[in-house]
C-alpha cells in the first residue's frame, strides 16, 4: 500500500485526515478533527500518526516536526491505552472504537476504512527452520470490522468486507465479505455485508 502523506490526491494528508475525520463523526471539518484531537482519546493517535508520517516522510527542516508529532503520538497512545506505532501503514478512514489494549505491529498492513475495537491484536508470527529465524505479519483488506479482543497474527490476509467477531483468534487467511469467529478462526457465513460505519469514499 502506498505511504500515506507522500502521495499526492486521496492520499494526501488533509484527505486521509478528513476521512478518519469522517469516520469518527459522520462529517469532516477543521472543527471537527481539532475537537477530536482535543476531547476523543481513540481519535487523537490516529491523527498524530497521520501527521508525524507526513512530516518524517518530508525533507529537512519539515523533519524536526516530524519529531515532534512523534512525541505527540507516544503521549496521545499512552493516554488512550493502546500501541499503535507512527510508522504503520494504515489506509484512509481508520476507526478505533473505545481503544484500550489496542496492540497493532509496525510491519502490519492495514487497508481503508477499517474499524478496530477495544484489545484487537494485529501481530507477528515467528518461525524457525534451519536456525533462522522469520517473521510474518498480516494484511487487512478494506472494510474490515475488528472486533473486541479479536486476535490475527501471521502470514495471512484479511479479505475485504470481512468481519472479524469478538474474541476470535484468526491464524488463517479470510476470505472477502466473511464473518469468522471462534478459537481457531473458521468462517462462519460468506457474503456479509461490511460493517462500516460512516464509510468514507474518496
Amino acid at each position: 500500500m502506498p505511504d500515506p502523506g507522500s502521495v499526492p490526491g486521496y492520499l494526501s494528508l488533509p484527505n486521509v485526515v478528513a476521512a478518519d475525520t469522517f469516520r469518527a463523526f459522520g462529517s469532516s471539518s477543521l472543527t471537527r478533527t481539532a475537537y477530536g484531537f482535543v476531547f476523543r482519546k481513540t481519535f487523537r493517535p490516529v491523527v498524530s500518526l497521520r501527521l508525524t508520517q507526513h512530516f518524517l516522510d518530508r525533507p529537512r527542516p519539515a523533519r524536526s516536526r516530524g519529531l515532534a508529532c512523534r512525541l505527540v503520538h507516544r503521549w496521545a497512545c499512552g493516554k488512550a491505552g493502546i500501541d499503535l506505532p507512527w510508522n504503520v501503514r494504515i489506509g484512509p478512514g481508520f476507526y478505533i472504537c473505545h481503544g484500550w489494549g489496542l496492540v497493532v505491529n509496525e510491519d502490519v498492513s492495514i487497508g481503508s476504512n477499517v474499524t478496530a475495537f477495544h484489545g484487537v491484536t494485529l501481530g507477528r508470527a515467528d518461525s524457525i527452520e534451519g536456525g533462522e529465524r522469520s517473521t510474518t505479519c498480516p494484511t487487512i483488506g478494506d472494510d474490515v470490522w475488528l472486533g473486541a479482543n479479536s486476535f490475527v497474527a501471521g502470514d495471512l490476509s484479511i479479505g475485504s468486507g470481512a468481519r472479524v467477531l469478538a474474541g476470535t483468534v484468526v491464524t488463517d487467511s479470510v476470505p472477502p465479505a466473511s464473518m469468522v469467529g471462534g478459537n481457531p478462526g473458521r468462517v462462519l457465513k460468506g457474503q456479509v455485508e461490511p460493517d462500516v460505519v460512516n464509510r468514507f469514499v474518496a
